[in-house]
């Protein structure tokens, strides 16, 4: 296990592995997993909606998984497809009331089940955390050009 403990990707995986399992436990008295806040959040903070395409993307998903997410959040009633209204063959996943307010409570209980595996880093560790993730994720900006120019 030496070699692994050096590995950063495997210490990215393990880790959100471990994080993604104790959000879980918090939101599961919502009924929620943390692909589905995810995507309840997202839909939440768009103010006209978020389209699939977009979903996927900042989920990294591929689009099939984000289209089986958002039809189990709105058979729940908790999103609902909107048309765009500036692309007539696009629809857009928003929130409805109940899912704005799920997501209230969802909000408290994700925080939960983070605190639960990063307990043992203070604040600020928390802070720097999150701040070298958000690097990583966004990566370097020639990859996000190049990404950019393939769009």
């Amino acid at each position: 296990m030496t070699a692994l403990r050096e590995d950063v990707g495997f210490l990215l995986t393990r880790a959100s592995g471990l994080v993604v399992r104790a959000t879980n436990a918090a939101l599961a008295d919502l009924g929620l997993r943390v692909r589905q806040y995810s995507v309840l959040v997202l839909a939440d903070d768009a103010a006209e909606g978020i389209s699939q395409r977009d979903l996927a993307e900042v989920l990294g998903l591929d689009p099939s998984q984000v289209v089986a997410l958002v039809d189990e959040l709105a058979a729940a009633e908790l999103v609902e497809r909107r048309p765009s209204p500036t692309d007539r063959r696009q629809r857009l996943v928003a929130a409805t009331a109940k899912g704005v307010r799920l997501r209230r409570r969802a909000d408290g209980a994700a925080a939960v089940g983070l605190q639960r595996q990063l307990g043992d880093l203070n604040v600020e560790e928390q802070g720097t955390l999150r701040g070298l993730l958000q690097r990583v994720v966004d990566g370097p900006e020639d990859a996000r050009e190049e990404t950019r120019r393939a769009g």
